[in-house]
């Protein structure tokens, strides 16, 4: 996903914004703002994956330890 918000984020900046109207402007304001909650969200999964991972890890070590 990281490489599809970067791509979107190059398109934008490409973007002439000299020769825009008041209304695309607005339009691409929000467009890069959106973009940039999409990367923090995918942050935030990436983090929280790990914590599933760990977790995960624990409860598999835990469940073997209470066999023995």
């Amino acid at each position: 996903m990281a490489d599809t918000i970067a791509e979107a984020v190059d398109l934008l900046y490409m973007i002439d914004q000299e020769n825009l109207t008041p209304d695309q402007q607005i339009a691409l304001g929000t467009a890069l703002a959106t973009l940039a909650q999409a990367e923090r969200l995918d942050q935030i999964n990436e983090r929280l994956l790990g914590i599933q991972h760990l977790i995960s890890g624990w409860a598999h070590r835990a469940a073997v330890d209470g066999v023995r």
